[in-house]
């Protein structure tokens, strides 16, 4: 159930281009943006793992041409639809009453300077901004570009979006003129956004439990009420809208699925993939652990000598089971794919999976290295 909710149970399940992007992103609720780039960056892989024939460029036109798309904080900065919008407008404008936020105190003066100069000179990012006078770092990720602060603090509070990505550089909009808006749409109402949750976690996950429903909004605000869902959740059983559920391993945890996932005949999954580490198949952990019998490791802060497994090591799902964990890295110079530790796991062994797991390895490397900018 939770692998055909995932969309990795069956070959090219959105079809190809921009709008596939889109069809993906709805489903899953949710694709994650992160910065390591050992091998593709998680959002791309992610995306090619349920669209065999993706490139790059069709999320670059999903967000920047056709706007289906676009990025805010779930449980880390993601590729959420556009159709999701009024879900995120309350925490954007709980932001926007926070005059420190996350990126450090940000003055109305900053951020109105930074807003009419985007709205008088169009959409821009740091690398445009080449009169700031360079300040000390606060923190690692910090720029020394005072701008820069003012640009967080205007997407957080949904005043700017970001309209394009090169890479790692994002190009900030004002939000209304980049969805050819008047205004955002009014924020949903709080039993609306907790209905939205449980809704979105059934889709993506098949069966969900009450951490699995809050994992995704773990930045909003205000918090997530775990309370009014777990009451939300109960009033569906009571309704026999979801069905509870106990797994044979975990008789602690209550599971819950709709009636009609439970009657589906679905086939047995037979495709294997290379998993980004940051999928969401994977990244609820525990959740992972409970129904995989795998437990990942990201070891990618870890101090070299204490890593039991690699620097990013990227589990590998063929059929039901999660059978070996890659340690790969990407030789983009010489287009070469580097395995640097392979472990079995699971029930995973060399007879049986290694040449699924080899053809997959190939797949991947022939998306790696393609269309690169």
């Amino acid at each position: 159930m939770w692998i055909a909710a995932q969309a990795l149970d069956r070959a090219a399940p959105f079809g190809s281009g921009p709008e596939a992007v889109a069809a993906a992103v709805s489903q899953l609720g949710y694709v994650q943006i992160d910065t390591i780039n050992v091998i593709e960056r998680s959002h791309h892989h992610i995306l090619f793992n349920r669209i065999p024939a993706y490139r790059r460029a069709d999320l670059h036109s999903a967000q920047s041409v056709e706007r289906s798309v676009f990025e805010y904080w779930t449980h880390a900065l993601s590729y959420v639809p556009v159709t999701d919008l009024r879900f995120f407008t309350g925490t954007m404008k709980a932001h926007a009453s926070d005059p420190a936020g996350w990126g450090g105190v940000v003055s109305p003066g900053e951020l109105g300077k930074i807003l009419r100069r985007i709205r008088d000179e169009g959409a821009l990012a740091i690398s445009d901004i080449t009169d700031d006078t360079l300040v000390e770092k606060a923190h690692l990720w910090a720029s020394k570009k005072p701008s820069k602060r003012a640009l967080e603090a205007g997407f957080y509070s949904g005043r700017l979006v970001i309209s394009r990505r090169d890479g790692m550089l994002k190009t900030y909009e004002l939000t209304e003129r980049h969805f050819g808006l008047e205004r955002l749409p009014r924020p949903a109402s709080k039993s609306d956004i907790d209905r939205y949750h449980l809704d979105r976690a059934l889709r993506a996950q098949g069966l969900v439990s009450l951490d699995s429903v809050c994992f995704n909004a773990t930045y909003a605000k205000p918090p997530v009420d775990k309370l009014a869902i777990a009451a939300l959740i109960g009033k569906q059983v009571r309704a026999r809208r979801l069905i509870e559920l106990r797994l044979a391993n975990d008789d602690r945890t209550a599971y819950f699925a709709r009636p009609e996932a439970l009657d589906a005949s679905l086939p047995e999954p037979v495709l294997t993939h290379i998993l980004s580490p940051f999928d969401p198949l994977v990244i609820q952990r525990k959740r992972t652990a409970r129904i995989f019998g795998y437990e990942h490791l990201f070891e990618a802060y870890v101090p070299k000598a204490k890593r039991k497994l690699g620097y990013f090591t990227l589990p590998v799902l063929s059929g039901d089971e999660i059978v070996a964990a890659l340690d790969l890295k990407a030789e983009r110079v010489t287009k070469r794919l580097l395995i640097q530790a392979w472990h079995w796991v699971g029930m995973g062994n060399a007879a049986k999976h290694k040449e699924a797991v080899d053809a997959a390895l190939d797949r991947f490397a022939a998306f790696q290295f393609a269309d690169m900018t």
